[in-house]
């Protein structure tokens, strides 16, 4: 698949399947992720590679920490939380690693870990994978971040789900729809 093709053509699948990507698929996967946008060559990002039982390890700190914003929530509610970890085989937590630089802002740093999440999601796009990106309440939430080794100063960009695609997610058609303007001065 061309890099046009795949870039046109991603969407978020509707469910991922069980098995486990190849070796190699990751290490495509994460090349692309380095390759983002980065003003200053800061590499403002860090990509926190979590599979097999660890997942579900991050199923139970999801779970408490939905248990801490929400201490109402029942059994029920908290198993879903907690299998929202094994919803792919591998999931890639992308952190923007902020550093202090007077030339180049937070926002940048933030943004440039965002692409490296793009490129990361269009990369198993066109390996044949797929992949969505989720956030929550959970990625702030401080007990979760240290536990993922994630500092005070840096920010959870995105849990990315990554697999091979079970059930294909609802086409997209390109409608810039109020999106693209232009602007003459």
């Amino acid at each position: 698949m061309d890099a046009l093709q795949a870039l046109l053509s991603r969407v978020s699948p509707a469910r991922l399947a069980p098995d486990e990507l190849e070796p190699l698929e990751l290490d495509q996967i994460l090349a692309a992720g380095l390759r983002a946008a980065d003003h200053g060559r800061l590499r403002p990002w860090r990509f926190i590679v979590v599979r097999g039982e660890a997942r579900h390890r991050l199923g139970d700190l999801l779970a408490q920490s939905l248990n801490r914003r929400r201490p109402e929530a029942g059994t029920e509610i908290l198993d879903a939380e907690r299998k929202k970890a094994l919803r792919a085989p591998l999931i890639v937590v992308v952190i923007a690693a902020i550093q202090d630089n007077p030339n180049i802002p937070e926002i940048e740093q933030i943004v440039s870990a965002g692409a490296a999440a793009q490129n990361m999601l269009v990369a198993a796009h066109a390996l044949g994978l797929g992949g969505f990106w989720r956030t929550g309440a959970a990625a702030y939430d401080p007990v979760v971040r240290e536990a993922l080794g994630v500092s005070e100063r840096d920010m959870t960009v995105g849990f990315l789900y990554l697999g091979r695609v079970a059930a294909a997610g609802p086409e997209k058609e390109p409608d810039p729809g109020g999106v693209v303007v232009e602007w003459t001065g």
